[in-house]
């Protein structure tokens, strides 16, 4: 099996610090709730210009943040480098880089010396923007299990009204991967006339029923553990980490491929040369492997947010949201040009769910363009192979034009 592509030569963002907003109004959440204060985390990277008609919006997945590219001016003890093997490509000097580093900075695939990129930190998250770890002001604890349940639709009005306070009024692009790239196809229908192009890699319109399962699974690890508390474990000196660090391992499964696996794995023993007859320690690389994943994890991530935003993915469903049950009506308000990128291997959010994006697009005359890269990688493919996204990303931002 071939090893990814190497990122393609470019230009760092450089040294970037985490900045906050608090929004000046409340926000409404499609659950009938409304939330304030709220506060969102945000990096920038690039010049805006004196039009402001030069804005890409980055949104991340799951269990990202604001911190896209360049170089944490204060980089966290564990990094938020997700991806297969990020430790063996990183190594421990590249903690400290944005979990997209190889997509945006100059001569990237969002080009730094043309974009204002923009990055936040989602709605529920748990690094820097308003989520149930952080304070309630009618309690004065953290929110825990009283945050209200969220939406994408309510991630993505969070960041329509963190960009209004930005007076940034127009999108040149948003994008992202998985997650992110649902909050860019959300963004596409709730606010047509402010998105000029839509980039939604390893994506999709609805998870399927598998993925809800295995969200579902994850959830469950976690509310079981006794620890979880009701959701109220902070400031009790106990954290749900053994049941986060089961939801990391099944999560951490679904964005992988069986032949990843076995190229990276096999069956190998990871301390002896033959079986040591445990039931309670590793025997196989690939167990230790998943228990590294998990107390890494847990160390970077409150539990409750997982639970939030894997709830919000499960939601996720345009055709339900915003067409009667029709993708094609739901996409009817979309005018932006549209690039949809899905991998082979990504069984997770296969092809197929982009596929179908994009015969509703054709269906109703807009402009759209989708690629399936043959990557060996799974889901993780969106992480890892940045240089073969990189010239499609590049020549479909320059509407066309050589890249």
């Amino acid at each position: 099996m071939a090893k990814p592509v190497p990122t393609l030569a470019a230009g760092s963002a450089g040294t970037v610090e985490t900045r906050y907003l608090d929004l000046p109004e409340p926000v409404r959440l499609d659950c009938g709730r409304e939330l304030h204060p709220v506060r969102v985390a945000y990096e920038t990277y690039g010049v805006l210009s004196p039009e402001r008609d030069n804005v890409i919006l980055v949104c991340h997945a799951l269990s990202g943040d604001a911190h896209a590219a360049g170089f944490a001016k204060a980089p966290s003890e564990e990094s938020t480098r997700d991806g297969f093997g990020a430790e063996d490509r990183d190594g421990t000097a590249g903690r400290g880089l944005g979990w997209w580093d190889g997509m945006i900075g100059p001569g990237k695939a969002f080009d730094t010396d043309r974009f204002f990129v923009v990055s936040t930190n989602l709605l529920g998250g748990c690094r820097g923007t308003t989520g149930p770890s952080s304070i309630d002001p009618a309690t004065g604890r953290p929110y825990g299990s009283d945050f209200p349940v969220l939406t994408v639709a309510d991630m993505v009005r969070t960041e329509r009204a963190f960009l209004d306070a930005l007076g940034i009024d127009r999108l040149a692009a948003v994008a992202g991967g998985s997650l992110g790239g649902m909050q860019a196809l959300e963004w596409a229908i709730l606010f047509p006339d402010q998105v000029d192009a839509v980039v939604a890699i390893a994506s999709t319109h609805a998870l399927h029923p598998q993925g809800v399962a295995w969200n579902a699974i994850a959830r469950d690890a976690i509310m079981r553990d006794p620890a979880w508390q009701g959701g109220h474990y902070h400031d009790t000196g106990r954290a749900p980490d053994a049941g986060m660090g089961v939801a990391r391992m099944v999560g951490h499964i679904t964005y992988l491929s069986a032949p990843a696996l076995e190229e990276k794995f096999g069956r190998r023993l990871q301390f002896a040369d033959d079986l040591r007859y445990t039931i309670s320690e590793p025997e196989f690389e690939v167990e230790s492997y998943l228990r590294h994943q998990a107390e890494s994890f847990v160390k970077r991530f409150d539990a409750n947010t997982y639970l939030y935003t894997s709830r919000a993915l499960t939601y996720f469903d345009l055709a339900r949201q915003h067409g009667g049950g029709s993708l094609t009506r739901a996409l009817e308000t979309v005018s932006a040009r549209t690039l949809l990128i899905a991998f082979s291997s990504d069984w997770l959010y296969p092809p197929s769910a982009s596929r179908e994006i994009e015969e509703a697009l054709r269906a109703l005359g807009r402009p759209v363009e989708f690629h399936e890269i043959e990557a060996p990688y799974g889901h993780d493919c969106f992480l890892l192979e940045e240089a073969r996204q990189t010239p499609i990303i590049r020549r479909f931002l320059n509407v066309g034009g050589t890249v």
